[in-house]
């Protein structure tokens, strides 16, 4: 959340500090947009609240990218509450479009920005998003993200509060989830996946070490034979071409 003046005080009691009223004000913190296909990150809104880390949620939206390219095809749309903020996400054209917002920011409000954000995604990049292999090829589209941001920052405009009046998709069937939800199937696959890795490995240890006693004991039981034969060879190498000359 942020800090404002309340502009429509300000105007009724004056420019006096003492009549000036603050307000919180929800706010769009973040946004991503990946490819489903792989969780590839095509671009990103550069950070404009720097009083905040968001590098925690960040990772979160990484972690739910790589979750949604696996398994069956995930829902269009979902919230996943996470601490003080929840994250939204919208798919379409192949690629999620994911903002982190305040609690208390309108639901309605973050699908409509998604929404904005996807009509001119596609319109630029559309065609591109299924050939492009490095990650934030489309950094770029971070201005569009930051000029939309901006529309939908303040809740209490006369613009966004038309738009929580409209009659838009049906928010209200979206489903909202625990983010942990999520992070703790990760885990748990991380820790399947660990286990699996290191089974593989001691199993290979396993086959090197039981080559090497096969091979041990292999000599243990011919090298007397070996041994006698090489003394026979070199008794008559001497006894026929040394001596019995």
């Amino acid at each position: 959340m942020e800090l404002r003046e309340n502009s429509g005080d300000q105007r009724k009691r004056g420019s006096d500090p003492r009549h000036q009223r603050l307000v919180w004000v929800n706010m769009v913190k973040l946004t991503m947009l990946a490819r489903v296909a792989d969780g590839l990150p095509l671009a990103e809104g550069l950070d404009s609240d720097r009083q905040q880390d968001l590098e925690q949620y960040k990772q979160q939206a990484k972690t739910l990218f790589k979750k949604l390219s696996q398994g069956p095809p995930p829902p269009s749309r979902m919230s996943y509450e996470s601490g003080a903020f929840f994250l939204h996400y919208l798919i379409e054209g192949g690629v999620c479009y994911l903002t982190l917002c305040d609690r208390g920011y309108p639901k309605k409000l973050a699908y409509q920005y998604l929404e904005d954000l996807c009509k001119e995604f596609g319109a630029q990049n559309g065609g591109q998003v299924e050939t492009v292999a490095r990650p934030y090829a489309f950094i770029k589209f971070d201005t569009v993200i930051q000029r939309t941001k901006k529309l939908y920052q303040d809740t209490r405009t006369q613009r966004n509060l038309n738009k929580l009046n409209e009659d838009l998709h049906d928010i209200q069937s979206v489903m909202t989830r625990n983010i942990n939800d999520i992070l703790g199937q990760g885990e748990k696959l991380d820790h399947v996946s660990n286990m699996s890795q290191n089974l593989a490995s001691e199993t290979r240890k396993y086959s090197a070490k039981a080559k090497d006693l096969a091979f041990q004991a292999l000599i243990q039981k011919y090298m007397p034979f070996v041994v006698v034969g090489g003394l026979l060879l070199v008794f008559l190498f001497f006894r026929y071409y040394v001596f019995g000359r």
